[in-house]
């Protein structure tokens, strides 16, 4: 009898599952669910509960918890999958060595790992999280930490709410015209809007984003140097790469947002975000195996330059192992939140990049892990 497969969907920077039907993963666990299903796979698919901006060692941390919890009865595979900072988790979890808080059993685990997919991985860091760590960047992160909850429940933001932080975001290089107070203002407008029980599961997801942000300065590209210096595969373990890479904001970018007032200022963020992400300097951009810049060519027409991002990460810091998959999408749109409302459950986008993202690019994206993943089965 075949053993079960434990196959571990690991969220990125910020990301949660514990607010009930928010859940980040859930069109890529739907998929996933589906697709073993029917090539007859035995598997397990776990979505991991990761403090959203703890460390790299205390996230992985986490993902041992999650493993621990679910794959302790059997000596069943494990499968990891990354999605941004939690593709760096993953790595770190596999790196024989790898020491965790005293008293955690990481190797007996770490041995069963038979892949790691990472998606929209930084690994070699990203220039964004050097503007997070600035006192206007770190108020805007907040704000952005409740703008995404808020929409994944609602659907949009209040046009009253949007108008405003629009505002904001558009000032943000050289922070003119903004008072602290207003960020405050919009946070508590927001959080407003949920019910009592669900504010505070909001708030104790925003204090945890508040209270430990040691994760931003670990994503700067001078922080994953020497993550990557400390870090080292593990033999036997396969390793694969999910690329995004989406376009520049531009006149292009906000007419194929349409004219609603909403989607054109929700493009506001991507042009802010986009922007901070295409300063990676030179240097930190790391050299390609003739078979990764092969890959790179062969989905982009050429190589991505030093300022391609897909509006988090630069695109070439996500190469890593074998390239599964290059797409043109933006960062959040790897994992479902792109906008297909006539899909049942709907996509809901809140990065509206004007990448062309959608279902079918979706479902031939997490075909490519899923193949990936059942590599071994195959032979």
């Amino acid at each position: 009898m075949a053993a079960k497969h434990h196959i571990y969907l690991v969220p990125g920077f910020f990301g949660f599952i514990n607010l009930g039907e928010l859940i980040y993963f859930g069109h890529a666990y739907d998929y996933l669910k589906a697709e073993l299903g029917r090539r007859g796979v035995d598997a397990e698919v776990v979505i991991v509960l990761s403090h959203p901006t703890a460390s790299i060692r205390t996230r992985t941390a986490d993902l041992l918890k999650a493993v621990k919890d679910t794959a302790s009865g059997d000596d069943g595979p494990i499968h990891l999958i990354g999605h941004s900072t939690g593709g760096l988790d993953s790595r770190l979890f596999v790196s024989p060595g790898a020491q965790l808080s005293q008293g955690l059993e990481l190797e007996p685990f770490a041995q069963r790992v038979r892949s790691v997919v990472t998606v929209s991985t930084p690994h070699a860091g990203t220039p964004l999280a050097t503007f997070f760590m600035g006192l206007f960047g770190q108020k805007i992160l907040k704000l952005l930490s409740l703008f995404t909850v808020y929409v994944l429940r609602f659907g949009r933001l209040p046009l009253r709410v949007a108008f405003r932080f629009g505002h904001v975001l558009a000032r943000a290089d050289d922070n003119l015209g903004w008072k602290p107070t207003l960020l405050d203002q919009l946070y508590d407008q927001l959080l407003g809007d949920f019910s009592s029980e669900r504010r505070d599961a909001v708030a104790k997801f925003l204090s945890d984003v508040g209270n430990d942000t040691s994760l931003i300065p670990q994503l700067t590209p001078e922080g994953i140097d020497l993550f990557n210096a400390s870090t080292v595969d593990r033999p036997g373990v396969r390793y694969g790469s999910v690329i995004t890479q989406s376009r520049p904001p531009s006149l292009r970018t906000r007419m194929s947002a349409g004219l609603d007032p909403y989607a054109q200022l929700t493009h506001t963020i991507y042009a802010l975000v986009y922007g901070q992400t295409q300063r990676m300097p030179l240097t930190a951009i790391p050299p390609h195996t003739p078979a990764q810049t092969a890959a790179l060519v062969q989905a982009y027409g050429a190589l991505p330059g030093p300022t391609a991002c897909d509006g988090i990460v630069p695109t070439r810091s996500q190469v890593y192992g074998r390239v599964l998959a290059a797409v043109r999408a933006d960062h959040l749109d790897a994992i479902g939140h792109f906008d297909q409302p006539a899909h049942q459950p709907p996509h809901v986008d809140w990065l509206i990049s004007g990448s062309g993202f959608r279902r079918p690019q979706f479902e031939a994206m997490w075909k490519s892990i899923t193949d990936f993943l059942m590599e071994d089965e195959a032979r």
